[in-house]
């Protein structure tokens, strides 16, 4: 299978209870015969209910070159964090957030993965239950945009036909610094049946949570009993189809471009 085709509250008068705080409800009264005080309405109504379980459970993977931000996506995606001084993925590192879309519960599992080689051999069996893929290069460094296509044959290796693939080109923040043009993306991307393309900042917080959306929106439209509503295009801004130069491949018709 070949995708590609390339202080607690103190009562008045200081720290003391107030006079209302020391008297006793009827509630709390002993109750003749020894037996155990009935809860009011009240206590019963704060009982917390016990979480809906999730509908589903997705597992994302997040791949691409050594110091491209996977981790940060990740991060902010999750914790709404980012941090400057962010160490390189050793193996896998994973996070867990549960989100709601289309009315349901979705637990997604996110697995990060290093981008060194040596570590290849241990992050290709996450790539095989994935239901989506972000693929991240980094714009400023056109080595990492140059190493796509060694990660589209790792997916086109180990992953499913199904999975749905997402290109990110990140560190948007740093454009006067950019090496890699959005057209350049935007080509490779519709190059590949199915795959979208967006660019992001995780330190700016920008796409992180679109991106992350219509990765899981997308996935929905291939599973069974879920309602077919398309999130809103404005979600990633769609773009015109850029011109494709005669060295490439024509288009195909069911290739999509975010």
């Amino acid at each position: 299978m070949d995708r590609t085709a390339g202080a607690k509250r103190r009562g008045p008068g200081g720290g003391g209870l107030s006079s209302n705080s020391r008297s006793l409800s009827s509630n709390s009264l002993p109750v003749a015969g020894g037996a155990s005080p009935k809860p009011s309405p009240a206590s019963s109504r704060r009982r917390r209910q016990p979480p809906r379980p999730a509908d589903y459970k997705l597992q994302v993977i997040i791949i691409g070159s050594r110091g491209v931000g996977k981790t940060s996506l990740m991060e902010r995606f999750t914790d709404d964090t980012f941090s400057e001084a962010c160490k390189s993925t050793v193996g896998v590192d994973f996070k867990i957030k549960t989100i709601e879309l289309r009315g349901k519960k979705i637990r997604l599992q996110i697995w990060d993965t290093a981008g060194q080689e040596r570590f290849n051999s241990i992050t290709s069996a996450y790539y095989r239950s994935a239901k989506g893929i972000i693929l991240v290069y980094d714009i400023t460094k056109k080595e990492t945009f140059e190493d796509v296509p060694k990660w589209m044959k790792m997916i086109d290796k180990y992953a499913s036909e199904d999975a749905e693939l997402l290109l990110v080109g990140n560190k948007l923040d740093c454009e006067v610094d950019r090496a890699i043009s959005r057209q350049q993306g935007e080509k490779f991307a519709l190059q590949v049946t199915g795959m979208r393309f967006c660019e992001a900042s995780a330190k700016d917080n920008y796409n992180v949570n679109e991106i992350f959306m219509k990765l899981v929106d997308d996935i929905l439209n291939k599973l069974p009993d879920v309602p077919r509503r398309e999130l809103s295009n404005s979600i990633l801004s769609l773009q015109p189809e850029p011109e494709i130069p005669p060295e490439l491949p024509p288009l195909r018709q069911n290739v999509r471009c975010c």
